[in-house]
């Protein structure tokens, strides 16, 4: 009776405990793409896993694409709730440093085993991978086997990602504009006429290329192990282009303005753990950083010779932005 009478009390001075430990946690805001926060993707995994570590409530803000919340952020400046930008890369850095809207990481980077050398104080890779068009073999028997072959080609319907608003549209930009140089004008017209759609974001084109849309869809060299570990199906490659491929390092940051620079830090560093990395490497299917935590799928993907780029300067990038925009328009 004595314990009859006293649980329903200390059941509900235990569920307030509970209920004071959660709402006096501190939240940690990451803005990053939808992908990324999907039913399949890597948050909803890593997101428990470091609530554990930080007693804290981690919540991921998605949004279309990279470059779309890099944007999102921008505009709110002081403003934003985001502690953290998670999804932005490489190509996008340079624009992102001039903005002054990010503090240095201090975190160690020596660990980090990239395609290029790494000492950025800003930004901190996860992940990294080729970009490629995907196509299925069934569908398509004679894959271009270039960039050129690709664009020339009218018999191939395609898409890719919208360089204002994607990060991954943004590489074919600078593509294209290391394959072609001054002919890049050209290049894009040629490709235009046989371009099915241009899209905001990689799900969304990602998603009208499973529905048969197009017959190759730009994405990344390892997207085909997505299909053989869901779906148990190979019949999704990679073109691969004698010109060589641009690598991708996605990245990233604590924001200026971030009320847990601290917390935020120690979300940085979890990204670089063993299982934070593998769980990132599996759900969001790109390459990881620390090399031993790599799947050995990852090894059977073919050779991709990596393109020699250099890093263009802002005014050039806006150009290139202007001429694909208006090669699109005709």
């Amino acid at each position: 009776m004595k314990l009859t009478k006293h649980f329903p009390l200390s059941f509900a001075a235990l569920s307030f405990t509970a209920f004071s430990a959660i709402a006096n946690s501190p939240t940690l805001t990451v803005y990053t793409y939808d992908s990324f926060t999907s039913e399949w993707g890597a948050a909803p995994k890593l997101e428990p896993l470091f609530e554990q570590q930080c007693q804290c409530d981690l919540k991921f803000m998605p949004f279309e694409d990279g470059i779309t919340m890099f944007n999102r952020l921008r505009l709110e400046g002081k403003k934003t709730k985001a502690d953290v930008l998670l999804g932005i890369d490489n190509f996008l850095m340079p624009e992102a440093e001039k903005s002054g809207l990010f503090i240095e990481h201090k975190l160690t980077q020596a660990h980090l085993e990239l395609p290029q050398a790494w000492s950025n104080k800003t930004f901190i890779p996860y992940d990294f991978g080729e970009y490629a068009f995907i196509y299925n073999k069934q569908k398509l028997a004679n894959p271009p086997k270039s960039l050129k072959e690709l664009v020339e080609r009218q018999d191939l319907r395609v898409i890719y990602q919208d360089p204002r608003t994607s990060t991954v549209g943004r590489g074919l930009l600078y593509w294209v504009n290391s394959v072609y140089g001054e002919n890049a004008p050209q290049a894009w017209e040629n490709l235009a006429k046989h371009t099915v759609t241009v899209g905001k974001g990689w799900s969304e084109t990602y998603g009208a290329f499973l529905k048969g849309e197009s017959d190759l869809v730009l994405s990344y060299a390892t997207s085909p192990l997505y299909h053989q570990w869901h779906e148990q199906d190979e019949n999704y490659l990679a073109a691969n282009f004698s010109e060589g491929h641009l690598v991708q390092i996605e990245v990233a940051a604590i924001t200026k303005s971030s009320k847990q620079p601290e917390l935020a830090r120690q979300f940085l560093q979890f990204l670089q753990q063993p299982e934070a990395q593998k769980i990132i490497a599996f759900h969001n299917v790109m390459k990881p950083v620390v090399s031993d935590q790599a799947d050995s799928a990852f090894k059977t993907l073919p050779q991709y010779r990596q393109l020699d780029f250099t890093q263009p300067n802002l005014n050039s990038v806006r150009a290139w932005l202007a001429t694909w925009q208006q090669a699109v328009k005709k």
